[in-house]
């Protein structure tokens, strides 16, 4: 059971969530708390479509908040008359569910914060629900007709209502129409969000080393000179908010800008003192007020402490626009960059970010270019304009390179690019890409076409060859710059896993993350600081296959324990495996995973292990395909031969007794086979008062 999938796993993502659905309603109705199916699977859409990281089992208050007040208002069309779902006590029963089942992940709230974000938010919920500028287009269409006495179920009268509707004739809110369409236009809608990138798990120092580092950058101490020479009393600045002269050259002095002050008349000609000025202005630690330069007296504790100081200005560099890259004059315009300015610094960042290697320039540079490429119009002019345009943009991107450089967000050094950075082979054409892609993005991507484009395998050739040729600039985030960049993503909502962030975690919560999330290295790294936090290894390691054999669910089960031996040093991982064979609990989730590693052959198992290998595939495969209806599909598609395996697999002693039965009953649906009880979970959740509602398309 992953508790994750791609945007384009659609077949995998509705499998789990049915499966997920059914289990939480067979508990609810267990532990007699409020529950409605429909709603409970419009919740998990929502936390797989609708943000940036998709975890289904972590709710922050935000995710919370925008369910209640956003998603379920814009998508779930309640008609009149009909009974309207407990939304907030069916998202409290999820919560709960997963922690019970422990598919909750380890870095969010504790259950107790989540309920209580749910507390706050629901006594908002009915009126957001009723509030026509919260609705979806297709919502608003179809409840204004339902309102008209429009039987909605009914296509043929839907259709005709909106036949009138184009003609002027029906009656409807206007401004709740307008409001509707704006957020729409601007994006404001929750449609779905593109999925983020998932990152690579990183390490880092404690704040501490961190905090010492930053004390030790040329930047924080400008910052905070300037700051400590305007003061609480300020200083006198012109009418146009700048430094007057004299004060300008006792600062280049002071602060060791380097600028050139001979023969300067103006501060504006001070670029980088100016720059500073802007930047401490930008980092809220001084402002102009009635002519006067002061310091931010707010900024006290910040100015205090080097590392809070140095992530305050490593924020500020995306308002930097204009005093970094912006036209000096009438007579200079500004680069390609400074329309995306903000966004470019972001994804620059992002792409950065927990690399195991560092960024060839070439490679970043042509990276950005398509950014450029997405983002304007560059039909128009010669190739060399065009090479003009982009030869502008990346001096302005080495401007900002500097700056980080200069702050210590970056470091940049001189070398071979690994050739993890080298292009891919033309000759392979890979898939066919839309036939409006820029060329340069259908060769970074292996379209089928650009191996036959002479003039994409001539760009092709050249960036290999300046990739080759010679030493070339590598760049890397810093420690400190790789702290400030995942501060940022998390803010986003994004993933950005941190070794030694899971130390405190339960162990089911450690290994499902491991196996979700972390690569063999980090993983390993994860667990050494894991067991070591619990002192005593074999009590640590006990607390690690309990996690497992208490697992309901068997992929995921059969996932923890295949990341826990992977995770293992020195062949302990497969001396764990061989002695969980003689488990009576583990002993299917142990052979699979040594057959799996081909250090156990069939001819190696007794009849019974070999039974317990077969029973445990099948269950495996019945929640892939999301049981119900879906693990029908699967036996029947296999005809006599599933009948034969399920016959064998239910002869097996494999302790999971209800998985079994489960097995017993699909397979009677599915192939005719007797002893199965009626009903079916799925079908009990259909029918249990809501399923009738649906969402608008």
């Amino acid at each position: 059971m992953r508790m994750r999938f791609e945007p384009e796993a659609e077949e995998e993502f509705e499998a789990a969530c049915g499966l997920l659905v059914d289990r939480l309603v067979r508990w609810a109705g267990e532990q007699g708390l409020p529950v409605d199916g429909f709603t409970a699977e419009t919740a998990l859409d929502y936390r797989h479509r609708a943000t940036a990281d998709g975890r289904l089992g972590l709710w922050e208050s935000r995710h919370v908040e925008e369910l209640l007040l956003s998603w379920l208002p814009q998508q779930v069309t309640e008609l009149p008359g009909e009974e309207r779902a407990d939304a907030p006590g069916t998202l409290g029963t999820l919560l709960r569910f997963l922690h019970a089942a422990q598919l909750t992940d380890p870095r969010g709230p504790s259950l107790q914060d989540s309920l209580g974000a749910v507390d706050r938010v629901a006594d908002r919920h009915p009126a957001a629900m009723t509030d026509r500028t919260r609705w979806g287009l297709a919502k608003f269409w179809a409840m204004t007709a339902a309102e008209q006495g429009v039987d909605v179920q009914d296509g043929a009268a839907f259709q005709r209502f909106a036949d009138r509707a184009q003609r002027g004739e029906v009656a409807y809110d206007q401004q709740a129409l307008a409001a509707i369409m704006e957020r729409r236009l601007t994006g404001r809608a929750l449609s779905g969000v593109a999925r983020a990138e998932p990152q690579l798990p990183v390490m880092l120092p404690p704040d501490d080393e961190l905090r010492r580092r930053a004390e030790a950058s040329t930047t924080v101490a400008r910052l905070r000179g300037l700051t400590e020479w305007a003061g609480q009393g300020g200083r006198p600045v012109t009418a146009t908010g700048r430094l007057r002269m004299a004060e300008a050259r006792e600062l280049v002095d002071v602060l060791g800008t380097g600028d050139k002050i001979e023969g300067v008349r103006s501060s504006v000609d001070l670029p980088r003192l100016g720059l500073l000025v802007e930047w401490a202005k930008k980092a809220r630690l001084v402002r102009v007020v009635k002519g006067r330069l002061y310091a931010v007296a707010k900024a006290r504790p910040v100015l205090a402490d080097p590392l809070r100081l140095w992530l305050r200005a490593f924020d500020a560099c995306f308002e930097l626009r204009q005093a970094l890259i912006g036209a000096r004059s009438g007579w200079h315009v500004e680069s390609m960059l400074f329309d995306v300015y903000e966004d470019v610094l972001d994804d620059v960042l992002n792409t950065l970010y927990s690399l195991p290697y560092p960024m060839p320039w070439p490679r970043l540079r042509d990276t950005v270019h398509l950014a450029y490429r997405t983002s304007f119009q560059l039909d128009a002019g010669s190739d060399l304009q065009h090479r003009m345009w982009f030869e502008h943009a990346d001096r302005d991107l080495r401007a900002v390179l500097d700056l980080l450089d200069d702050l210590g967000a970056i470091e940049r050094a001189r070398g071979m690019a690994d050739p993890v950075f080298l292009d891919i082979d033309l000759s392979d054409a890979g898939p066919e890409l839309p036939a409006d892609m820029p060329p340069e993005l259908a060769e970074l991507l292996g379209g089928a076409g650009a191996a036959t484009d002479p003039a994409a395998r001539e760009r092709a050739d050249a960036r290999r060859e300046e990739l080759t040729a010679g030493p070339v600039e590598l760049i890397r985030l810093t420690e400190l710059g790789t702290r400030a960049v995942r501060q940022r993503l998390l803010a986003a909502g994004r993933d950005a896993p941190v070794v030694g962030e899971l130390a405190q975690a339960s162990a089911a919560g450690l290994l499902g993350v491991l196996a979700e999330d972390y690569d063999p290295d980090a993983a390993r790294t994860e667990l050494v600081g894991w067991i070591t936090a619990r002192g005593e290894r074999e009590g640590a390691l006990r607390q690690l296959t309990d996690a497992v054999r208490t697992m309901t669910f068997r992929t995921r089960a059969q996932a923890m324990l295949d990341v826990l031996a992977a995770a293992l040093p020195d062949g302990e991982g497969e001396r764990l495996l061989r002695t969980l064979r003689r488990d009576t609990q583990l002993a299917p989730l142990a052979l699979n995973a040594l057959a799996h590693r081909e250090l156990l052959s069939p001819e190696d198992m007794t009849d019974a292990e070999q039974l317990l290998v077969l029973a445990e595939s099948l269950l495996q495969l019945v929640e892939l395909a999301g049981g119900g209806d879906g693990a029908e599909e699967m036996l029947r598609a296999q005809g006599p031969q599933a009948r034969d395996a399920v016959a064998a697999a239910l002869d097996s002693a494999h302790p999971d007794r209800a998985g079994l039965d489960e097995l017993r009953q699909l397979a009677a649906r599915a192939l005719g086979t007797h002893g199965a009880r009626v009903g079916r979970a799925r079908k009990a959740r259909r029918s249990s008062g809501k399923s009738g509602r649906k969402r608008p398309r």
